[in-house]
């Protein structure tokens, strides 16, 4: 159950890293509500995790997973260059987060 809260986490910190780039600096009401409930989510969500996963794995797993998705996200949505250099180093993140998981 642990790693499937920190997977959702993860995701939350996709989120909230969108959301803060849509602020404009907190100058825009809904993107920056949106960044702080998912911030919230996602911060809650890693704390629970964090009590069965060790420290290390769990937060370079979150933050594996939040940095993947929101280079995916500013990729497919907001016009960000891909490049194969670009996807293969976002594939080492991911083999890197997958081998977390396994080593744990």
């Amino acid at each position: 159950m642990a790693w499937l809260v920190l997977i959702v986490s993860g995701m939350f910190e996709t989120v909230w890293a969108v959301a803060l780039a849509e602020t404009k600096g907190f100058t825009r009401l809904m993107p920056s509500v949106v960044f702080g409930g998912a911030l919230v989510v996602s911060m809650a969500g890693l704390a629970i995790a964090l009590r069965s996963i060790p420290v290390g794995t769990g937060y370079a797993v979150w933050v594996g997973i939040g940095a993947v998705g929101t280079a995916i996200y500013g990729m497919a949505a907001l016009g960000e260059p891909v490049t194969v250099l670009r996807s293969l180093c976002l594939m080492l993140i991911v083999a890197g987060v997958v081998g977390l998981k396994f080593a744990h």
